[in-house]
């Protein structure tokens, strides 16, 4: 099974994108005496802000100056490529925070179940946690006012959580087991934002690391959670940039650093108006000679697929997986007077070997983003970089072929498999009832599984999850989604992976996720493979490989 197996029925969301503007400028006829009495000439060398502020003036409907010029601007970018974009200054701050590492606010992961806030949990290094906020609470109360019960939205708990640093908002919370309220004052702070989801033990020499962007803050996450590892024993290590859309180019750079010897080179940029720089590895490197696997999909862009080219390209390690989502353009951002932003593409990025991975975008912007749609859906027809064009063929050092010009192509393919997909499936994750049943259950019997499964390793190889399946199956009859034999049958195993790997986050956060999760992952189950064969000593030599999980 994939490491996250309902992304088919939630695909849509990965693409996130609005909808770009077309303004057509028309021009003036000539012959129409009345249109010539009022036509004002335009200057060539400031022809786009004559025409603005001509179109302002004179439009027979009166326009919102900024919204109009906001358009303007997103409509003229979503010309030149997918990932030039114009960043409007009330969603710059959203957009900003998962890249800088960090938000104003109490510090606390929510559910909102039943009309109720239910803390999943506070958020290490924040104010909630220091206070002895934890997970199960439910905030009943905020600045003295109920709010349970009355129908609050995911919008409505951030816009009255969140706020300056140093502010203060007092909140009342119910904790189970507990007759009465608790009161807290909490003083809002900086609260990290983590990029790193997951380091764990796979077994007594493997690690396993999972990224999920390239922030500000992940080169330090990776070098505390590698030390971690390596004080239990990690000889070797399984890299998962599956679903990372990417992030900052020197954070890639950092880690790739990480694995390579002195000298090699990382990733080289250059563009019409940015000469060539070279990024290559210096002596700082901590993993330059253990086993290495790197885990990838078409969710993996940008900054991932430069360190996974540049562990492939230098035939470090193993690259495994699906092929990546394809994106080598470098953006570059500009900062306006009013907060907006606008991020250009000012180069393109190339592995060692001098591929770029960037997927053709001729066909416009739509076209360029159903591809990626119907790769992640399992219903695309194209066929990966590697079977396209002979001129798309690169050589690593060791002599291995390798493909530019439509994302970087495992050297073992891991196929989708979707034969647990089903109706039932469906209604049941749409309907939110595998995250709903998780969390109660759980709630109802916390102590209780923490003092069965002292810990996310116990939990994760003992826990007996498929007992829980009639209970599951009876728990969605009850919240509208009628028992389905069949799609029961076909589903299951979805179901009930899930159903651990979320019982575990609720009991261990993130650990308990992952090491649940990954126990039927088939990506994750070949890269263990590989990496207790041997096979990666002589890597260099082996074809690459297609597997259907």
């Amino acid at each position: 099974m994939e490491p996250n197996p309902l992304r088919k029925l939630l695909f849509p969301l990965f693409l996130g994108l609005a909808t770009a503007f077309g303004i057509a400028i028309g021009y003036f006829l000539p012959g129409n005496s009345t249109v010539q009495a009022n036509h004002q000439s335009v200057s060539n060398n400031n022809k786009m802000q004559d025409v603005m502020q001509y179109i302002l003036n004179e439009y027979v409907d009166t326009l919102n100056q900024k919204t109009f010029q906001d358009e303007a601007i997103t409509a003229m970018l979503s010309k030149l490529d997918p990932h030039s974009s114009y960043i409007p200054a009330s969603e710059l701050d959203q957009v900003t925070e998962q890249l800088e590492g960090n938000f104003d606010g109490i510090g606390v992961e929510f559910n909102i179940q039943r009309d109720t806030i239910m803390v999943v949990a506070a958020i290490t290094g924040g104010p909630s946690e220091a206070l002895g906020i934890q997970s199960g609470d439910r905030i009943v109360k905020i600045e003295g006012k109920t709010v349970a019960g009355k129908k609050i939205t995911n919008e409505d708990v951030i816009k009255q959580l969140r706020g300056k640093s140093g502010t203060k908002v007092k909140v009342s919370i119910f904790r189970p087991g507990q007759k009465s309220l608790r009161d807290f004052t909490i003083t809002r702070g900086k609260i990290p934002i983590y990029s790193l989801d997951a380091s764990v033990m796979l077994d007594q020499q493997t690690g396993y690391i999972k990224i999920s962007r390239f922030a500000a803050t992940t080169y330090n996450e990776y070098l505390k959670a590698f030390e971690e590892l390596r004080v239990k024993g990690m000889k070797k290590l399984i890299l998962d940039l599956r679903d990372n859309p990417g992030g900052y180019l020197n954070a890639a750079v950092d880690l790739s650093d990480e694995f390579l010897p002195r000298g090699k080179k990382i990733v080289y940029t250059q563009g019409q108006a940015r000469p060539k720089e070279d990024y290559t590895a210096t002596a700082k490197g901590g993993f330059e000679t253990g086993d290495l696997v790197v885990l990838i999909d078409e969710g993996s862009a940008s900054a991932s697929e430069i360190v996974s080219g540049a562990i492939q390209d230098n035939d470090r390690g193993w690259v495994v997986g699906r092929r990546s989502f394809g994106k080598g353009l470098v953006q570059e951002e500009v900062r306006f007077d009013d907060g907006s932003a606008m991020r250009l593409t000012i180069a393109r990025y190339y592995t060692p070997t001098g591929r770029c991975i960037q997927r053709p975008y001729d066909q416009g912007t739509d076209e360029y983003y159903q591809e990626i749609t119907e790769r992640m859906s399992g219903t695309s027809k194209n066929k990966d970089a590697a079977d396209k064009k002979d001129s798309l063929a690169y050589k690593t050092s060791a002599g291995r072929t390798v493909y530019g010009g439509g994302g970087v192509t495992p050297d073992v393919t891991i196929e989708a498999d979707t034969s647990g997909y089903s109706e039932y499936l469906a209604k049941v994750v749409s309907n939110g009832l595998i995250n709903r049943f998780s969390f109660e259950y759980v709630d109802a019997r916390r102590k209780e599984l923490k003092s069965r499964y002292p810990s996310a390793e116990n939990f994760a190889s003992q826990f007996p999850v498929n007992g829980l399946l009639p209970d599951f199956y009876a728990f969605a009859a009850k919240n509208g989604v009628a028992s389905d034999p069949k799609g029961q049958a076909v589903s299951w195993g979805i179901i009930s992976n899930q159903l651990q790997a979320l019982i575990g986050r609720a009991l261990y956060g993130n650990s308990g996720f992952y090491l649940s999760q990954t126990r039927n992952d088939a990506t994750v189950k070949k890269a263990l493979e590989l990496l207790r064969s041997g096979k990666l000593v002589s890597r260099s030599q082996q074809a690459p490989i297609k597997q259907k999980s």
